[in-house]
């Protein structure tokens, strides 16, 4: 910040909303500016009178004034919030409060990790059990016979990235900034972030079925007309029906770690995945199980289905627009959402090709665990360092301590500041996590494949590999968006777990080959 805007001119203001407006003294009616003397301060050090009861009576007082513009989810929200009336005397105490920045401040390593280890556990466990699941399934006759259904599993299971935890993630900075502590606040976010994301998954399940068709069945040269509706109505019947269940429970888990002073964006993004990936893979399996059952006897249920979808999609995009919360994202959020749905397909490729390879059919139960651990860790940094800087300055100005070039990794794992002890916390998680969830599988007697020295030193390699880059990114792509006016809550978590998705894969399948390469046959790699 310039110099020049921290030597204001010391005058009378009067605090609304965590605004400054500029007051006549000289006047009996105190006559309020329409326009906050704030707005263009983002944390500034300013003299202020206050009245008090006496009249003429003013005491001087040194404050700190934090704009709420800070605080808000970009300029349009907090205008349009402030046009529905949503200024209640709690929100503007804290969004005046400086405290709430220094409270998360003060987390240490060890309670970053207690907050996160137990969620980031049941994160992994839902993980477990999706993998168990497609371990399962990918024996089915609809997995057999249309095998392009392997690349939707990577781009559905993406929705918690795509979807459920941007949802998270904005839910919680909102939280934490103190945009839901009213009722009619909570009101007014839910109603429209649950609607807006019904959109999206309406959208983004109709595409990934696009995707599925353009890399599945274009190169090779077929083409099925009742197969494409059967991928249409299975992938859009998922999203919709798996978003609107996560998004219920998303909105519970927020509101009640806030009430148990708990801070959500420790706890929301890794529970939003510890039950999207099982719900996400279970519906899928089902519906696209039952679709392809009703394909020959009754072909005219896959495209009413579909229309049935199509036809709810104007609903709530009137309820999204109608909230002043979710209006911009229901014109701008579609960009990230469609590229990483995109990069999940890509992903999924690799998941079709590799598995329909019987010598590598053992990826199936491992790729939902290492794909959802990565995204979980870097869900969590992301909505992290997103709060970190909504309580420090608005999109597209700069806090002091923010990099303005790409970091350098020791600056990203190795410096004070809370980010990197944060990412220093959820990269040490990688190696222990890993090692309980494959414990586990073999436990179960789980996928096809035997725990062996070398082969969970592959594996290993390859989890540290994705969550290193994909924290690294994280750290770069946040305070780039926001240095150039985007909120990262709305963009960042679906480029991440997207490229997640990708390098979990990627890195898996490289793996399996190696081990195949190298004669590790006895340890039944695939069979």
């Amino acid at each position: 910040m310039s110099t020049s805007t921290e030597q204001k001119e010391v005058g009378l203001v009067y605090h609304v909303n965590g605004n400054a407006y500029p007051i006549d003294a000289n006047s009996d009616d105190f006559t309020i500016s329409i326009t906050p003397s704030s707005s263009k301060e983002l944390v500034e050090r300013e003299s202020s009178d206050y009245l008090t009861e006496e009249r003429g009576q003013l005491e001087r007082t040194e404050v700190v004034v934090r704009d709420s513009r800070a605080n808000a989810k970009g300029l349009r929200e907090e205008d349009a919030l402030l046009e529905n009336g949503s200024q209640s005397i709690d929100s503007d105490d804290i969004s005046s409060n400086p405290s709430r920045a220094a409270d998360s401040l003060k987390e240490t390593s060890f309670s970053i990790g207690l907050q996160v280890v137990f969620p980031f556990l049941l994160a992994g466990f839902g993980t477990v059990a999706a993998g168990m699941v497609l371990d399962i399934v990918q024996h089915w006759n609809v997995f057999k016979e249309v095998t392009e259904v392997f690349i939707l599993v990577p781009a559905l299971l993406g929705l918690k990235g795509n979807l459920e935890m941007t949802l998270a993630s904005r839910l919680s900075t909102a939280a934490n900034i103190g945009q839901m502590d009213s009722a009619a606040e909570q009101w007014t976010m839910i109603t429209g972030n649950l609607a807006l994301i019904q959109v999206q998954a309406t959208v983004v399940g109709f595409l990934a079925s696009v995707a599925a068709v353009v890399f599945g069945w274009i190169p090779e040269g077929h083409f099925q007309l009742e197969h494409a509706v059967l991928l249409c109505a299975s992938s859009m019947a998922t999203a919709f029906i798996a978003s609107l269940i996560l998004g219920v429970i998303m909105v519970g888990v927020i509101i009640g770690s806030r009430k148990i002073g708990i801070n959500p964006d420790n706890v929301a993004t890794p529970i939003a995945a510890s039950l999207g990936d099982l719900i996400t893979l279970a519906l899928l399996s089902g519906i696209s199980w039952g679709l392809y059952i009703q394909l020959k006897a009754h072909p005219y249920i896959n495209p009413l289905v579909c229309a049935f979808f199509v036809v709810l999609a104007p609903l709530w995009i009137i309820i999204s627009k109608k909230n002043p919360a979710t209006r911009e994202v229901l014109y701008s959020g579609w960009e990230p959402v469609i590229i990483a749905m995109t990069i999940s397909s890509v992903g999924g490729l690799i998941l079709d090709k590799t598995v329909s390879d019987p010598n590598f059919a053992g990826i199936a139960v491992f790729t939902p665990v290492i794909n959802g651990v990565g995204g979980n860790l870097v869900a969590v940094q992301a909505s992290r360092i997103s709060t970190y800087l909504h309580l420090s300055a608005v999109p597209g100005a700069t806090p002091g301590d923010m990099h303005k070039t790409c970091p350098s990794p020791c600056r990203t794992f190795c410096s004070p500041d809370l980010n990197s002890r944060s990412s220093r916390v959820l990269f040490l998680l990688v190696v222990p996590g890993h090692l309980v969830f494959l414990y586990i599988i073999n436990s179960m007697q789980g996928g096809h494949t035997t725990l062996t020295p070398i082969f969970i030193a592959f594996y290993m390699m390859a989890a540290l590999l994705q969550v290193l880059i994909l924290l690294y990114v994280a750290d770069w792509m946040i305070h780039w968006m926001w240095g150039r006016g985007m909120d990262p809550d709305n963009f960042s978590i679906p480029y991440l777990t997207a490229l997640g998705d990708l390098l979990g894969t990627g890195f898996l399948a490289l793996s399996f080959h190696i081990l195949w390469l190298i004669g590790d046959r006895d340890a039944d790699v695939g069979d």
